[in-house]
């Protein structure tokens, strides 16, 4: 075991997809250790001290609202509820890499993103039963919450169809969990994301679990991310519980996706698929 914690067998773990252990695979990207310190032969984000004060901020508000939000819930006060505890890392480090106008589709566990954008206000009304909940949140650039299980991929791939289309300077984030890939939404949405080369983010939370379902039940790739290979673009696993490494990863997908990545073959924009490896502490609602 080194000084963060971690274990060097873990690193060489032959894991399959969905694996018990997910975390344990040297092909999860990571900047920080289990104890927070920065793994040695890690690069940390050139970030300013404002920001990261930001993300550390944006992650304790999401653990409050969460717990908050499971209280009311278990009274009775608001509906079915979606936890997010232990999935913070991913939705607040990767919205926290995306500029302002850059457009987020989100499932319903990813209340980091909205917290990073300011909105709680106009986003705990949906949980609350009002149907001021479900409108899309246009100041903020952020798409309606969506239950059906990948049914919003097609819309999110369109609105980068139409930015790219539009010479606009925008990349869509869409988030959904790993079994969101058995949708047939899902395929079609990386297949004409990766025909059409729209700015798409594909960012996939892999929990281990579809509700009772497990990963292996649900794939028998090695891993969600090597789905990209087929539609003709890049797939990256990295470690959902670590800030910021999903800000890093994030960050280079879009720059990829506007075609200005430091290693793009050209100007043209290229989608990416994300895979986010967490663990989920709570119920799955």
């Amino acid at each position: 075991m080194d000084e963060n914690g971690a274990d060097g067998a873990a690193d060489t773990a032959d894991t399959a997809g969905g694996p018990a252990d997910p975390l344990a695979d040297a092909d999860v990207y990571r900047v920080l250790g289990p104890y927070g310190s920065p793994l040695s032969d890690a690069t940390v984000p050139d970030l300013s001290d404002e920001r990261f004060r930001a993300i550390y901020r944006d992650l304790v508000v999401t653990r409050r609202f969460d717990e908050r939000a499971v209280s009311l819930q278990r009274q009775g006060r608001i509906g079915t509820y979606a936890p997010c505890a232990g999935q913070e890392g991913s939705a607040v480090g990767s919205t926290h890499a995306l500029a302002d106008d850059d457009l987020i589709s989100y499932q319903y566990r990813e209340h980091g993103a909205v917290v990073v954008r300011d909105l709680l206000g106009e986003y705990l009304p949906y949980w609350m039963g009002h149907e001021s909940g479900t409108e899309a949140i246009a100041d903020g650039n952020v798409f309606p919450l969506n239950i059906g299980i990948a049914a919003h991929l097609p819309h999110a791939v369109g609105a980068a169809w139409a930015f790219d289309y539009q010479d606009e300077d925008r990349v869509v984030a869409c988030h959904f969990g790993d079994g969101a890939t058995s949708e047939g939404d899902f395929h079609e949405a990386m297949n004409f994301a990766g025909v059409f080369d729209t700015p798409t983010l594909f960012c996939c939370h892999n929990n281990g679990w579809a509700i009772s379902i497990p990963g292996e039940r649900q794939t028998a790739s090695d891993t969600f991310a090597q789905k990209a290979t087929a539609y003709g673009f890049d797939g990256v696993r990295v470690d959902g519980m670590d800030p910021l490494a999903s800000y890093a990863v994030t960050r280079e997908a879009a720059e990829r996706a506007r075609g200005t990545g430091d290693d793009a073959e050209s100007d043209d924009p290229r989608p990416a698929l994300i895979e986010f490896v967490e663990y989920r502490f709570g119920a799955h609602t």
